[in-house]
């Protein structure tokens, strides 16, 4: 795997997994929406920490700012 995600594009993936959770669990998103947030936001974080995105590749982009 190469890195297809830049600094900027993972601190944004982090701060909406961060929302996410806190939404869910301050309870004020429940049911089907609270943990289909709360999955979504588990593929950011672990995104955001691989420098990775599958959909990235797929279709072509590259946020590093560096072509690998």
């Amino acid at each position: 795997m190469k890195t297809n995600m830049g600094n900027t594009d993972r601190i944004i993936r982090v701060i909406l997994a961060l929302v996410f959770a806190a939404l869910y669990f301050t309870g004020t998103i429940t049911g089907t929406w609270g943990t289909v947030l709360v999955v979504l936001g588990g593929v950011f974080l672990a995104t955001s920490v691989i420098s990775f995105c599958p959909l990235y590749s797929i279709f072509g982009i590259n946020s590093c700012g560096r072509k690998k």
